[in-house]
C-alpha cells in the first residue's frame, strides 16, 4: 500500500502550550481516517501540519510527488463579491462542468437551493459553508482533509456527504482525513481513528464504535481511567449495542464484544422512574398543540419563477403569506423525550417558539400546563449576554448550594467540573470562554434553574465527542420533558425516545428514526420530480437554474403533498384530532410496555439457572409482555394508516 503523506518525529509548540511531541505517522492510499480528541488538543493543528499550512517546530512532513491535497478549513476563503457559481466552478465554462455527472451531482446535493447568481456576501453562514464544500468537492484530489465538514449541515446533507465520500474513490485509492464531532458520520465514513491527546496521536482500527470499544479495553487493562470515565464510556457502548436502528449495521464481532463488556450495565435510562418523577413535577398536562398553523408574510416571487407560478399568485411586489407550520396536532406529556428533525428552513425554530408560547399561531390553539417551567438552550447563546463580564464563581453563587442529580446531592461547582471545567476556571469571566465552554456553561445554568420542560436547540455545537458523552450522561438522569432539535443523529437517537419530522410544514412521527425520515424526504422529492416531468411533457417549461436538474428540492413539497393527499380519505377535524389523541395515547402505552418487557427480561436474566420453574415462569412473563407490546404496535400501525391514508 503506497504511502501518500509521511510525518516523522513531528513536534509543534505555541507560545502558550505544547501541542505535539515527536509524532510519527503516515497516510496511506485507501485510508479513511477520523480524528478525535478534546477541544484544544490539536486536531486542527494536526491537519494543518499534514496539509503543510502549519510549519512544525521539529521533524518533517513529506508528500508523494505530484500529490494533490484538498483542504476544507473551519473558515472559508470565498470571495464575497463574486457569485456562487463563480466561487464554485471558477472560470470553468458551463458546457464543461455541466457535462460532468459528478459535478452536477455535487451541486445538486449541496447547493440546489442556493441562488446560482447570488453574491456570496449575501448568503447565510450555513449556505456559505455548503458553497465552500461544493467548491472543494468538485476538484480532483488524491487526499481530502476536512475540518468540521458537518457544521451547519442538516441531517439530509450530512447523509449525502457521507454517501459521496464513501463512493468518491475506488477501494484502495485516495485518502480522507476528517475532524468532526459527529459520531454517526465517523462511524459511517471512517475505517481508522486517530485520537489526539497529551501531545500524542494514537491510532485505532475501525470506526467510532470500534474506537470506543478499544479505548475501554485500553483503560481496563491499564487501570488508569477514573471510575466515572469508565462508566460513561460503558454507557456509550450500551447505546451502540442496544440502541437505534442505525447500530444494526455494525460488524457482529464488535457488537458481541460490546455486549460482553456491558453485561452488568443497567439500561441507559430508567424510563419508568423518570416518568414517575416527571408526572410528580408536571402533572398530566404539559403542552397540547391542536390544529396549529403559522404563516409569515413573505415577498411574492418575481422573475422567471413568478412567471411560471401557480394561477392566483400575488402580483409582483405584494407580500404573500408563507405557511411554515400546517395543521399540527401534537400532545406532549410529562417525561416525554422527543426529537425534532427537519431540513434547514423547515420551521423547527418556529415550532419551538410556538411550544414555549413566545409565538402565537395563526390558526389553532396551544395549551400549556399551569405547572410548566421552561428551560431553553438556544443556538446563539443569547441567554449569556447579561453575564458576559461576570466570573463563573459569581454566577454560581446566585444559585442553590445543593442539587440532587442521579439520586445524589451535589453542588453547582461539582456539576461544572463534571462538564469539563477546572477549579482555576471559576475565576474566569464568561467573555473569555471559548464557544464550547460557553455552551456547556449555559446548559448547566439552564438545568440549575430547575425547569421541568427542557428545550435544546443544537446543544452539540462546539462540543467534542467526550464532552457530548458527558452531556448525554447528564441528560439521562434529568426528570422532565425534553424537546431536542439537532442535526447530530447520534445525539438525537441517544437522548430521545421518539423522533418527529417537519416535512413541508407537517409534523409526523417517524418510529424508524433518522433513517425513516431520510426515506420520506427521498419519496417526497421523487414525487415532486415525477410531477414536474409530467408538466414538462405537456408543455415546455422555462429553463431551470444551473445545477438544479435532478436535485433534491429544497422546498418541493407541494407536489409531493398533493400527490400523497390525492388518495387520502377525508376526515373531519374532530375525527382527525380524536385519532391523533388516540395515537399519542397508544405511543405512551407502548413506551410503558417496553419498560415492562425490559424489566421481565432483567428478572429472567437474574433467575437461578438451576431453578427450571423460575426460568419457565420468567420466560412466560417475557412472552406475555412481548405479546402485549406487539398488540399495541399493531394498533399504532392501524391508527397511523387511517391518519395518513
Amino acid at each position: 500500500m503506497a504511502i501518500l503523506i509521511g510525518c516523522d518525529s513531528m513536534g509543534l509548540e505555541y507560545p502558550t502550550r505544547h501541542v505535539f511531541d515527536a509524532v510519527t505517522l503516515g497516510v496511506n492510499e485507501g485510508d479513511r481516517i477520523g480524528i478525535v480528541g478534546r477541544n484544544g488538543d490539536g486536531k486542527s493543528s494536526l491537519l494543518g501540519v499534514l496539509a503543510r499550512t502549519v510549519e512544525p517546530d521539529q521533524g518533517r512532513v513529506t508528500w508523494r510527488r505530484d500529490l494533490a491535497v484538498g483542504v476544507l478549513g473551519q473558515t472559508d476563503a470565498l470571495d464575497p463579491a463574486r457569485s456562487v457559481g463563480e466561487n464554485v466552478v471558477g472560470g470553468m465554462p458551463e458546457y464543461e462542468w455541466a457535462a460532468s455527472a459528478r459535478i452536477r451531482g455535487i451541486i445538486a446535493g449541496l447547493i440546489a437551493d442556493v441562488p446560482w447568481d447570488a453574491p456570496v456576501g449575501t448568503l447565510s453562514g450555513g449556505q456559505r459553508r455548503r458553497v465552500d464544500l461544493a467548491r472543494l468537492l468538485i476538484g480532483t484530489w488524491d487526499v481530502l482533509m476536512l475540518d468540521e465538514p458537518t457544521n451547519h449541515l442538516d441531517v439530509r446533507a450530512i447523509a449525502w456527504l457521507a454517501r459521496h465520500l464513501k463512493s468518491r474513490w475506488q477501494p484502495g485509492q485516495g485518502a480522507l482525513l476528517v475532524v468532526t464531532h459527529d459520531r454517526w458520520f465517523l462511524d459511517e465514513v471512517c475505517e481508522h481513528m486517530w485520537e489526539v491527546h497529551d501531545g500524542r496521536v494514537e491510532p485505532f482500527e475501525g470506526g467510532y464504535s470500534a474506537y470506543i470499544l478499544q479505548r475501554v479495553e485500553r483503560d481496563r487493562q491499564a487501570a488508569v481511567a477514573e471510575q466515572r470515565r469508565q462508566n460513561m464510556i460503558r454507557k456509550e457502548l450500551a447505546w451502540l449495542s442496544r440502541g437505534a436502528q442505525a447500530r444494526s449495521t455494525k460488524a457482529k464481532f464488535r457488537v458481541d464484544a460490546a455486549r460482553e463488556l456491558i453485561a452488568d450495565e443497567p439500561p441507559v435510562r430508567n424510563t419508568l422512574e423518570l416518568k414517575r418523577l416527571a408526572v410528580a413535577r408536571l402533572g398530566k398536562q404539559v403542552i397540547d398543540l391542536e390544529n396549529v398553523s403559522v404563516s409569515f408574510d413573505a415577498p411574492a416571487a418575481s422573475g422567471v419563477g413568478a412567471a411560471a407560478g401557480a394561477e392566483g399568485a400575488a402580483p409582483a411586489g405584494e407580500r404573500a403569506p408563507r405557511e411554515v407550520l400546517r395543521d399540527i396536532t401534537w400532545l406532549i406529556g410529562p417525561g416525554d423525550r422527543f426529537g425534532v428533525l427537519g431540513e434547514n428552513g423547515a420551521g423547527k425554530s418556529t415550532l419551538l417558539s410556538v411550544l414555549e408560547g413566545v409565538l402565537a399561531p395563526t390558526r389553532g390553539r396551544v395549551k400549556i400546563g399551569q405547572t410548566v417551567k421552561f428551560g431553553t438552550l438556544s443556538q446563539q447563546l443569547t441567554e449569556l449576554a447579561p453575564v458576559m463580564d461576570d466570573t463563573l464563581r459569581e454566577i454560581l453563587s446566585r444559585y442553590k448550594r445543593t442539587y440532587v442529580v442521579d439520586g445524589k446531592e451535589t453542588s453547582p461547582e461539582k456539576l461544572l467540573e463534571r462538564l469539563g471545567f477546572t477549579r482555576e476556571q471559576l475565576l474566569s469571566r464568561v467573555r473569555d470562554l471559548s464557544g464550547g465552554q460557553r455552551r456547556r456553561l449555559q446548559l448547566l445554568l439552564t438545568i440549575l434553574a430547575e425547569p421541568n420542560v427542557l428545550i435544546l436547540d443544537e446543544p452539540g455545537n462546539d462540543l467534542d465527542t467526550d464532552m457530548l458523552a458527558i452531556v448525554e450522561d447528564l441528560l439521562d438522569g434529568w426528570p422532565g420533558t425534553l424537546i431536542l432539535v439537532s442535526h447530530d443523529r447520534y445525539l438525537m437517537e441517544r437522548v430521545t425516545d421518539h423522533q418527529y419530522a417537519l416535512i413541508d410544514g407537517h409534523l409526523r412521527h417517524v418510529p424508524g428514526g433518522v433513517d425513516e425520515y431520510l426515506r420520506l424526504l427521498d419519496e417526497r422529492d421523487a414525487a415532486a420530480r415525477d410531477a414536474a416531468a409530467g408538466k414538462k411533457s405537456d408543455s415546455a417549461g422555462p429553463r431551470t437554474a444551473p445545477g438544479t436538474a435532478g436535485a433534491p428540492a429544497g422546498s418541493g413539497g407541494a407536489a409531493g403533498a398533493s400527490g400523497a393527499g390525492a388518495s387520502r380519505p377525508q376526515l373531519s377535524r374532530q375525527e382527525e384530532y380524536r385519532l391523533k389523541k388516540q395515537l399519542a395515547s397508544v405511543e405512551r402505552k407502548m413506551q410503558t410496555q417496553r419498560g415492562r418487557l425490559e424489566a421481565a427480561r432483567a428478572e429472567l436474566a437474574a433467575a437461578d439457572p438451576t431453578n427450571y420453574q423460575a426460568l419457565e415462569d420468567g420466560q412466560a412473563k417475557v412472552d406475555a409482555a412481548q405479546e402485549a407490546l406487539d398488540e399495541l404496535e399493531t394498533e399504532w400501525l392501524e391508527l397511523s394508516e387511517t391518519l395518513e391514508g
